[in-house]
């Protein structure tokens, strides 16, 4: 079931099992929450009889402040016990959501590793960005507040209908009968907070995607004057976001409103039923104080949940979105460590096919080729065809559908990903640089290498003539994305690391496109050094590069069509 936004209306409960799967301190704070529970109902029981005693005693017994000393001492002591408590228990809730906050970007780091490109397109990621940062933040407030409220909803009522009926048996079936009004208006109300709460976070992603997509469209928005029209977008979105949040809001306060109403009906019901039989005869002082004392504390941690459980909804709705990254299935792979060399042994592709989820068309269909070891070949075609597919299925980026990869006669499938990756180079259309040095960026091909190496691999690369002009050599700082580099200088960066990496086997995906004549010349003088001894697979357009290979494979989209016939 869907709700509007398009989010699967899922509700595991009031405690989702797969927080207690995924972080560790979860057990042990829910554990120390009903210890603490049962601590505090029974202080509070215990605070509730001695203010009833004391004032008995006093007025009706005339007993003096003296007389009552102990009593009131027990009463301090219990005061002080419950504040005792309750900075215990905030303490617990720190450190249980530091830890689970900790547990679930860990975990989601991870598996989002492990699915790779492929299980996490351009338009999840952005919202998983907004979900690890704020939205796994407000957990604080399921920790602190809910989860605490959620326990003590549970025994307190327990513990004072338990002991009222002890002392008068009309005034707990009262309670018994008037307490569980309260969750039936709070599922009530929590089913359309559930859905206003699913739609705010369905627009913040929305508000995520659009920005995100502005952000990296930004110079072409520029140059065709456009840049200046997407405010007025921001700002309708922005403006949908904040109506949402404040209907969320709204609901929230009538929410609680209706809650205080139910409860102070209910606990006023009891004081009546108390009054009229004290004024009877019929009922003591002293447990007419306690009851009337008792019964407010039956219904207040149900108020608190109501409010706390909108404080709260927010965070489980992202800790939801990350347990559907989780749950998602890793990529079958192999175990064998033991990888052929590349360059010594054939790679066989045998009616290779490859579909991506929620396309129409596979992206291959029915390919076929053989690589001799040393060879180098060049994979030409239409945008579309699948020129990219394929080295992100050598890559192991993408799934390996139907067919079969062999290399040496051992199957892909059958490799450990890893060991296979280090036999690889990559050196992709648009290589993505970090904000680190210049020397970190290139030891990313091999994290171990030496100052040396690395200025060798660079001087390989045809880049130490930019380095050297620069005031820190390769210390130098990069921007976001190599920001400060040119086109040319950002390949050779990527050719740099592929020559510190050394591995027998290349992938190359273009890696003269968007460059000029002079700056394509010094890149393929570059390759050309690279590909010496080496297996090489190079998606390629331009006649440059189709020169340089020993053979061209064609790719045709009638490859993908034939699979439609």
């Amino acid at each position: 079931m869907t709700d509007p936004t398009g989010s699967r209306d899922r509700r595991p409960g009031p405690i989702d099992p797969r927080l207690l799967r995924y972080t560790r301190g979860t057990r042990r704070f829910l554990v120390g929450t009903v210890a603490v529970g049962g601590v505090t109902a029974g202080l509070l029981v215990a605070q509730a009889w001695l203010i009833a005693t004391c004032v008995a005693r006093v007025t009706v017994d005339h007993r003096s402040l003296r007389q009552v000393a102990p009593l009131l001492i027990l009463l301090v002591v219990s005061v002080l016990g419950r504040a005792g408590v309750g900075w215990v228990e905030e303490r617990m809730a720190d450190r249980a959501s530091a830890s689970a906050k900790s547990d679930l970007r860990l975990a989601l780091v991870e598996h989002t590793a492990a699915l790779g490109p492929g299980g996490v397109d351009r338009e999840r990621a952005s919202r998983l960005v907004v979900t690890a940062t704020s939205g796994i933040d407000a957990l604080d407030s399921y920790f602190a507040r809910y989860l605490p409220q959620l326990f003590l909803a549970v025994i307190v009522p327990v513990t004072v209908v338990a002991v009222v009926l002890g002392a008068d048996w009309l005034s707990a079936v009262l309670i018994a009968v008037t307490v569980p009004l309260i969750p039936l208006f709070m599922a009530l109300v929590g089913a359309a907070t559930g859905v206003r709460i699913r739609r705010q976070a369905a627009l913040l992603r929305r508000l995520a995607d659009h920005f995100l997509d502005l952000v990296a469209g930004l110079p072409t928005l520029k140059i065709f004057g456009r840049a200046k029209a997407q405010v007025d977008a921001v700002r309708h979105v922005t403006d949908e976001y904040r109506t949402a949040t404040m209907k969320t809001l709204k609901v929230a306060f009538l929410s609680s409103l209706i809650l205080e109403l139910l409860a102070t009906f209910s606990v006023a019901l009891v004081a009546v039923a108390v009054g009229l039989r004290l004024l009877g005869g019929h009922l003591g002082l002293s447990t007419a104080l306690f009851v009337l004392i008792l019964a407010p504390e039956a219904y207040l941690p149900l108020r608190r949940l109501g409010t706390s459980y909108h404080a709260s909804a927010e965070g489980m709705e992202a800790a939801r979105t990350v347990f559907e990254v989780l749950e998602r299935p890793l990529p079958a792979s192999g175990c064998i460590a033991a990888v052929p060399d590349p360059s010594l042994v054939d790679l066989v592709v045998h009616r290779l096919e490859v579909c991506y989820p929620g396309r129409p068309l596979p992206a291959l269909h029915g390919l076929s080729f053989t690589v001799q070891p040393g060879e180098v070949v060049a994979i030409t075609g239409p945008s579309g065809c699948g020129k990219s597919t394929l080295l992100h299925v050598l890559l192991g980026l993408a799934p390996l559908w139907s067919g079969s990869v062999h290399v040496g006669g051992t199957s892909l499938r059958d490799l450990d990903p890893d060991a296979w990756r280090a036999r690889l180079a990559w050196v992709p259309q648009r290589p993505h640089l970090f904000a680190r040095t210049i020397a970190d960026n290139v030891r990313l091909g091999r994290l171990d290498a030496s100052e040396s190496d690395v200025r060798r691999a660079i001087a390989e690369a045809g880049l130490d003539e930019v380095v050297g002009r620069l005031p820190l050599g390769t210390d130098t700082v990069l921007g976001t994305e190599g920001a400060g580099l040119s086109a040319g200088e950002r390949q050779r960066m990527a050719l740099a690391r592929a020559f510190l990496r050394d591995a027998p086997m290349l992938l190359l995906d273009e890696p003269t496109a968007n460059l000029d004549g002079r700056t394509e010349d010094q890149v393929l003088d570059a390759v050309r050094r690279l590909m010496a001894g080496r297996t090489a697979l190079i998606v390629a357009h331009r006649p440059s590069l189709l020169a340089i290979a020993d053979r061209v494979i064609q790719l045709s989209p009638a490859l993908v069509e034939s699979a439609l016939r």
